[in-house]
């Protein structure tokens, strides 16, 4: 066998590895391995006898077979996972960004059912509005929490907390905390586990799964005469200060309660905390309730409220404390608690528990939570990547079945637009600024069953308080501006989903569009300005009289006016359809109103004053009037109306040399919603080849399968479901116009598996033909055999179709747009 090369076959990522015998240098014997199930090439170097040559073959032979069967089983392997399996929930949970002064994803790797109520997450560190509850830089972990929190950007609610522990009894997250190691911890949709470094160098395991309103934790403790569990039931920190965060009001109002049965071996209570408070309305009557349970009985118990521990205390009200229990604990016992939560009452948390819970152990749970989240995610299957690539698309897909939250309770809900306890089913948590934009469009396609419902719950709202949402955490916030719940459901009407009350939908779109909130030309509407009523579009009275949103008298004048131009666009599509002319006339026309903000001796959308002035910059030399940004932020913002932004700026090559500049001078910001329509606006301006290189650069550059893995705040599925539309190839520009403009797709295969609006199953592949590293360009598109002229297609072509191709390659076709 001297000389001869052994190849068996071939490794993961279709690597080559040999197995090379050669009798040289002196009868030297060396096997060189190029095999990447081994770490690192091995090589052997010996002066063998004639024996030591026969045994050294047969290892040699054992290693080359043994080596194929290692690579053969992880192949296997990797055809054996599904969707799931390739979830990677630490992406994004880091806090720092991709580059000095940008942020994390502000993701958490909580555990759940899609769009569950309540997240189980690892708690390391006290959050508050601007602070998630987990950042992957942490070391230690001082609870964890049932939470609520959407983003960092807002806050928490009804929260509670379990903590194990060992030693002396420690209350307060700072001296509870005990450190542990990402190298220990496990992450998925449906399961997460951690070993904690806990007293006399000994270790807790965590672990964690849960549904949609109740969870199971699992403790595996060491042998300990004092072990413990504490449990948090409010947390109002007066130590932290933070601009966002005020907590004069709550301490002085609100007081959480903890109850404790030990007879029952169980601990209740209520939590009447809401973080954004303070923008929102009061609600006397909001409670997070908690039922918590435990396998093991209690040896000893209390209360504690901030430094004082009271044990033996049954009963304790606060706003900073909770309840522990103790016990011994042999090595490797296991105490389990399982939590129930509630908006509703304490006896609806036991049902929610029964309802979830009952007959089901821990592993069960895990089952039934990982079987939900992988029909889910299996709604798009992908073909033709690596592996790297589907933990990034699948990721992807998770995050975009977060939010809006699921707030109703099997058949009642608790609304913070009343106060009060309804029948129903309902959601919170609309993060609609960033949403509408990809995120509700997507869910046509991979959430059906849930858009009516959606749409059915923000009009409960409107109902209920008096207008849609702006964004409700539970309460309305009037965080960020516009009213685009108009475009979610007139771009679902369009789209063909109906099953809500119509009638009621456009009544509440119309008051969006035509009446003005309390004391619109006195309150500036500053953001995260103290409550006073609903926003709703503040201003709207100048925008109505004088075509625009005046800088001196209303903040954010310049953003305001281009984003009530699109919400009055969306509405007016929804007037046409349903045979509203007078109504489409008089808001197609007040759609055209952001023109009136273009300066054409600047080049941009700039604000202006009551009396028609457009204003100077700043002492700091910027202008007034923009919502995270400046002129360049909004410069095409007004994604309704491509044409009519490229008449405005003199036609499609001033357009596209603005557009040109935009992107080559770094002024494009990924990280930033009211920008991710700008790469496909080149579709409109004859130019979609550069709409391809970018769509491809951005997806390159944006998105990793590391904690620092988005470039930006995920903002509650909208990042994510930008990444989807744009390996898919297409993207909703403008809302409610049934239209999507053509980029380019990213695999070489994608199927959406999903249902249209009348419910029937149907399946659309996505194939790019050709596609490589090099290979970006679209030459040619069909969709079933038949040429697309255009880069556009339709909502309804593609409910119609089943087979759109993609022909690409490493050059431009200048003659397809």
């Amino acid at each position: 066998m001297a000389g001869r090369r052994i190849t068996p076959g071939k490794g993961i990522n279709n690597e080559l590895f040999t197995i090379n015998l050669d009798s040289v240098k002196g009868g030297r014997i060396r096997k060189f391995c190029h095999m990447n199930v081994f770490d690192k090439c091995s090589i052997f170097d010996i002066q063998p006898t004639q024996t030591m040559k026969k045994l050294l073959c047969a290892i040699i032979v054992l290693a080359i077979f043994s080596g194929y069967s290692c690579v053969s089983q992880q192949k296997e392997s990797q055809e054996n996972k599904q969707a799931v399996d390739y979830v990677n929930p630490l992406i994004g949970t880091a806090a720092t960004g991709f580059a000095k002064g940008l942020d994390g994803g502000g993701t958490m790797p909580s555990v759940g059912v899609p769009f569950a109520m309540t997240n189980f997450v690892a708690q390391t560190g006290e959050n508050y509005m601007s602070r998630m509850n987990y950042f992957y830089e942490d070391s230690s972990i001082i609870g964890f929490l049932a939470s609520h929190q959407p983003t960092v950007w807002m806050g928490d609610y009804g929260y509670v907390s379990v903590m194990p522990q060992l030693g002396t009894l420690k209350t307060l997250p700072q001296d509870r905390a005990l450190h542990f190691s990402h190298a220990n911890e496990v992450s998925k949709p449906h399961y997460y586990s951690v070993l904690l470094d806990a007293a006399d160098n000994k270790q807790i395991k965590a672990e964690m799964t849960a549904a949609s309103r109740c969870g199971i934790i699992k403790f595996t403790f060491p042998e300990s005469k004092a072990s413990h569990i504490i449990i948090q039931g409010i947390n109002l920190n007066a130590e932290i200060k933070h601009w966002a965060n005020d907590y004069t009001e709550r301490l002085r109002t609100l007081k959480g309660y903890v109850n404790i049965n030990p007879a029952q071996n169980e601990i209740t209570g209520y939590n009447p905390d809401r973080m954004s408070a303070q923008i929102g309305p009061n609600l006397p009557n909001f409670k997070g309730y908690f039922v918590i349970q435990f396998s093991k009985p209690f040896t000893t118990y209390g209360t504690w409220d901030k430094q004082d521990v009271k044990p033996s205390s049954n009963d304790q009200y606060g706003t900073r404390m909770g309840a522990y229990t103790g016990f011994e604990t042999k090595a490797g016992e296991v105490v389990e608690v399982r939590i129930g939560t509630s908006f509703i009452s304490l006896d609806q948390a036991r049902k929610n528990m029964d309802m979830e819970l009952k007959g089901k152990d821990f592993e069960t749970l895990v089952k039934s939570t990982r079987d939900i989240w992988q029909e889910n995610l299996s709604r798009i299957s992908v073909n033709g990547i690596t592996e790297d690539q589907k933990t990034i698309f699948y990721t992807a897909m998770f995050h975009t079945m977060q939010l809006p939250r699921e707030m109703s309770e099997y058949g009642k809900y608790y609304s913070a637009f009343d106060d009060s306890i309804h029948n129903g089913e309902s959601y919170t948590d609309y993060s609609l600024w960033d949403t509408y934009r990809a995120l509700h469009p997507l869910l046509i396609f991979t959430q059906p069953d849930r858009v009516n419902p959606m749409i059915k719950a923000m009009l409960q709202m409107y109902k209920e308080g008096g207008r849609l949402p702006m964004w409700p955490n539970p309460a309305e916030t009037n965080i960020m501006i516009g009213t685009h719940a108009d475009e979610v459901i007139a771009d679902a009407y369009i789209k063909g989903f109906r099953d809500y009350d119509v009638d009621l939908a456009y009544k509440a779109l119309m008051h969006d569009a035509m009446d003005p909130p309390l004391k619109d030309t006195i309150l500036r509407y500053g953001d995260r300005d103290p409550w006073t009523d609903y926003e709703a579009q503040a201003g709207v009275t100048f925008f109505k009289k004088i075509g625009y949103i005046p800088v001196d008298r209303t903040a954010e004048s310049v953003s305001r006016t281009i984003e009530y131009s699109v919400d009055d666009y969306a509405i007016a599509q929804m007037s046409k359809a349903i045979g509203k002319t007078d109504d489409y006339n008089t808001l197609i026309k007040l759609s055209n109103n952001y023109r009136n903000l273009y300066d054409s001796t600047k080049g941009f959308l700039l604000p202006r004053k009551r009396n028609g002035e457009f204003a100077h910059k700043d002492s700091l030399g910027k202008w007034e009037g923009f919502t995270e940004g400046d002129q360049w932020t909004y410069a095409f913002g007004a994604m309704h109306d491509p044409e009519g932004m490229i008449a405005m700026m003199g036609g499609k090559e001033k357009f596209a040399a603005k557009l040109d500049e935009n992107f080559s001078g770094n002024h494009y910001r990924h990280d930033n919603e009211p920008g991710h329509h700008y790469i496909f606006l080149y579709d409109y301006c004859g130019q979609p080849w550069k709409t391809q290189e970018l769509v491809r650069k951005h997806i390159t550059e944006n998105f990793r399968n590391q904690p620092i893995g988005i470039n930006g705040n995920e903002d509650c599925g909208q990042m994510a479901a930008w990444y989807i539309f744009g390996v898919m190839g297409f993207y909703p520009v403008q809302p409610a116009s049934g239209i999507y403009a053509i980029g380019a797709p990213q695999f070489p295969q994608l199927t959406l598996h999903y249902k249209t609006a009348d419910g029937n199953p149907h399946e659309f592949t996505i194939e790019a033909k050709n596609i490589s590293d090099a290979n970006k360009y679209v030459q040619s598109i069909s969709l079933d055999g038949k040429p697309l002229t255009e880069p556009f297609i339709t909502h309804q072509q593609i409910v119609d179709g089943h087979h759109l191709v993609f022909e690409m390659s490493d050059k431009p076709n200048y003659n397809f747009k």
